[in-house]
Parts: C-alpha cells; structure tokens; sequence
C-alpha cells in the first residue's frame, strides 16, 4: 500500500524523492582490509583495498554507493540482491556491488556520490568513466538493465524467417531498418535500444526486407499486437535520429491508446511521462458504466502524446487512489484531467460522456480556460487555538499572508517519515511561540489540501511568509531542529552568519605549539 501511494502521488500530488542527500559524512578507516572479494547475499562488498581487484576481474559491475541509515537503500537492498542472484543464474557476465559511502570516503568522493543511492555501471575495469544508472529500482529492472548492456543491445535480422518470428515473439517489438547499419542513425538507435530495455529492439539491412515491410527507407517500425498494430517513425535523411525524441516516440506509442490502471500497467502510465492524464473513474461490475469507454476511447487519438487517457476501476485496483481526488465509488462515473507538472486537478462543471465532450474539454484545459479544481478538507474546530495551527486548503490564504503575521508552515505528508522524525521539534516550536503575537507556526497536509499558486515537490516542506504587503514567501531548507527554526524566526526569515569555527590540533609530542 505504500509502494501504491508513492507511486500514485505522481497525479496525486508532490512526488516523494529517489534519493536521500547527507551533508556530512564520517569514515572509520580499516587499514587491515585486504583486497579479498567478499560478499553479502551475492553481492560484492567493495571498499578502497579491493575495488580496484574487483573491476580487473569482472567486465561489468554495477555499483551501488549506499549509506546504512538511508531509507530508500534499505527497500533497495532486497531488490539488488534478487537482481545479483538472478544474473549469475543465467552465468551472465554481469555483477553487482556495493559501497558504503559512509565509510568509504574515498571512493565516494572519487565518484561525486552526493546522494542515495547512487548505482554506477563500470565496464572493462574502466574507472574514470563509469555510466550512470537509468534503469527502475526493482530486481527485474535491474536485470533486464544489466542484460542489454552484457549483449547487443539489438538483434540483428537477417532474412523474413527470422524478422518474421521476431516480429510475433511479444505483443511488442522495435525494429530499425537501415540501408548501412555503420550509419550515424543506426548508432542513435542501438543507442536507444541500450536505455529501452523492456522492450525487444531488432535491426534490419538486408533489401529483401525492406520490400517485404513496404519500405524503401530508412524507418524504425514499431510492432505491436494491440490498436493499428503497427507505427512507423521514418528518419529524416536531413536531421537524423534524435535519441530523446525517439525515446520519447516509443515510449508513447508503446501505450494502448487507453490504459487501464492495475498493479501490471502503473509503472508505464508513469514512465512514459506525457504531460497530462485524462482518467475515466468507473464501476467495472456496472455494464452502463463500461459503456462510456466507448466516447471515452474516440476522443484518446486527437490528444495522442499529449493526454493520456487512462481508465480507473473505482472498485478494483484503483480504490485507494480515490481519496487523493476527493472522491469515493460513489461519484463515479466521473473524468479528471490531471496536469502533471504541477498535478492540477481539473473537472467539467456537469460530466458528459461524449467524445465531442470530452474532446472540448481537454482543449479548453490546454487552453488555459479551465481553472483547477483545488482539494481542501474541513478545519477543525480548534484549528486556529492550538500551539501548532492546522491550515486546509479553504484557510490558508487568510492566514498565510495576514500581513500583520510572520507565519512559518510545515507541508506535510502523513506517511513521510521525515515528516514524523520532526514532528516534535515542530510542536515544542509552536509551544514556544504560542504567546507571540506577530509569530505564527502551522502545519498544512499536503496531501489533502491544493494550494492555487504553491506547488510542493517533497515532503517535508517549510515556508516562512512575513508579515507585510506583497506576499512574500521564503523557503527553509536548513537543520530542522528547534534551536535553528528560532534563530530562523528571531532574525525575521533568514539564519544570521555565524564566524566559522576554529579549532586546533594539539601538537604531537616532542613539537612545539602550531604556528600562528
């Protein structure tokens, strides 16, 4: 259920991150280590003694740098294991490894590892230029990531026999046609076939094959057993192959026209990254219900790459979304069309079914004629009398930018656990500013409450709004600890300059003091 909300948060609201930063880190050197290649649930344990052995005998490695408090390394961990365990099943050349960047700085500072995790792919024992991780963070992903790069990354079709029982071995299958496949746009496309791993990438010279798929140019075919069956994107002999765009083609095309959202189809409604979801919340017991996909689907090909239509069983797998949209099974059918920058929720005034409809009304959202339809829950009674006051989406105007107030608000989400690790810091500093009368600190869920003009990327977020005109608003992003939130708020929305500490090493025995 947590891996459903994070996951949902991409319509429903501030994505939580991928990644944890850490601004200090302190080793503890062991001298004794020998260059011995140990490991952990088949993955290489790696360190400053034997990293250098590890890439000499193994022509991939893929590298995990990961701090032990880490939360995101921790749900990590299973995973790369799994992945390591799968791949030396298969006696694939490909390994896996892990570096404690806490306490092997060295390394990671070799590497610019800032945050985590941080998987780094090396090949050949080459240690100046290691590729970056693109993959998912789950064992498939990782396999199937690690596969293409320990193989070519695209078959190569040499007759209608092979092409043919290529074409029909999956529901959907890529395919570049090229006259010399030693041209620039062939190279964009093993390119692109290296980083699109979960789906077959074939390539094709031969002239007989041109004819027998009606071509007589360069082309990247796309094979698919569902909508037109098959989408062909020609190269431009002028400009070439674009690899983000053909990526992003792919990843489009690649789509049913309308998804359903189920636990199998959630990470490539996500992944594909089109700008804006149109949902069709329906009863799927209800046949009259079923009906409407019909309109629903006529209008999906007029927006295609543009506006995902998806379709969200109310009773199914997409119940546990419905209260990020303010809705129950109760109110459906109903449409939202979720803007994914942002996540703007926006909703006819009356819903109509028809592809006309449906069509209009996307066009008006794109437009800009439409304005968001923004979640607030209901203030509690005591809201405004507690140390900590508790903002909803309906309040927090009128408190936010009072201009006779200084109001710091914590935006929140109920799961984070960052969140919940600073719970108490916030509350012992509402105790404290309880009795100012010009110091207000309040807390929104961020969850359940839109803001029109305030978008929030992660959780938690702080915003200081001083007092006076012009609607000021100044982000926090210091320690999150009482004593910094009052140097914060007693130097009105910023921390003062501290002179740096200086401290010295006693000197050893037998010298004299350090000079000055």
């Amino acid at each position: 259920l947590v891996w459903l909300l994070v996951l949902s948060l991409a319509w429903l609201g501030p994505a939580l991150g991928g990644e944890e930063e850490d601004g200090e880190m302190v080793a503890e050197e062991d001298d004794t280590l020998s260059d011995e290649l140990g490991e952990e649930d088949g993955v290489l344990v790696l360190h400053e003694h034997n990293f250098a052995r590890a890439l000499s005998e193994h022509r991939l490695l893929l590298v995990e740098f990961y701090a032990p408090w880490c939360g995101h390394c921790q749900r990590l961990a299973p995973a790369f294991a799994q992945a390591a365990a799968a791949l030396r099943n298969e006696s694939s050349l490909a390994r896996l490894g892990k570096v404690d960047a806490t306490a092997q700085v060295a390394l990671a500072n070799e590497f610019g590892i800032t945050s985590y995790p941080t998987l780094k792919l090396f090949r050949d024992g080459n240690r100046t230029h290691p590729l970056a991780y693109t993959g998912r963070m789950d064992t498939e992903g990782i396999v199937r990531w690690m596969q293409r790069r320990a193989s070519p990354s695209a078959t190569l079709l040499q007759d209608t026999d092979t092409a043919t029982a290529f074409v029909g071995s999956q529901d959907l299958v890529v395919v570049g046609f090229f006259k010399d496949l030693g041209s620039e746009a062939a190279q964009v496309f093993y390119e692109v076939a290296g980083e699109v791993v979960d789906v077959p990438f074939g390539v094709a010279e031969a002239a007989e094959l041109f004819q027998a798929y009606g071509l007589s140019a360069d082309t990247i075919c796309l094979f698919k057993k569902f909508d037109e069956g098959r989408t062909d994107f020609p190269v431009d002999p002028a400009q070439g192959l674009d690899a983000a765009k053909l990526t992003r083609l792919l990843r489009v095309h690649s789509l049913e026209l309308v998804m359903e959202f189920t636990n199998e189809t959630s990470d490539q409604i996500f992944s594909a990254k089109i700008p804006h979801h149109m949902l069709l919340f329906l009863n799927k017991s209800s046949s009259a219900q079923l009906a409407l996909r019909d309109g629903f689907r006529a209008a999906a090909g007029t927006f295609r790459g543009e506006v995902l239509f998806v379709v969200v069983d109310v009773t199914g797998y997409g119940a546990d979304v419905l209260p990020f949209f303010g809705l129950t099974p109760a109110d459906a059918p109903t449409l939202r069309l979720v803007k994914m920058e942002n996540n703007r929720k926006y909703q006819m005034d009356q819903d109509a079914f028809s592809d006309t409809a449906i069509r209009t009304f996307i066009q008006a959202v794109l437009d800009g004629k439409v304005k968001p339809r923004l979640l607030s829950a209901e203030p509690p009674e005591d809201w405004d009398t507690r140390p900590v006051k508790v903002l909803v989406g309906k309040t927090f105007e009128q408190v936010a930018f009072d201009e006779t107030k200084n109001v710091f608000v914590k935006f929140y989400a109920p799961w984070c656990s960052h969140c919940q690790a600073m719970a108490a810091a916030w509350e012992k500093l509402g105790e404290r500013y309880k009795d100012h009368e010009d110091i207000v600190i309040a807390e929104l869920d961020a969850t359940a409450n839109e803001l029109e003009n305030i978008t929030i990327n992660g959780f938690p977020t702080l915003h200081y709004f001083p007092a006076g005109p012009g609607r000021k608003m100044v982000e926090y992003k210091s320690a999150r600890d009482v004593e910094t939130f009052s140097k914060f708020l007693e130097n009105g929305g910023t921390l003062p300059e501290e002179p740096p500490a200086v401290s010295h090493v006693p000197p050893r025995q037998g010298q004299g003091p350090p000079p000055t």
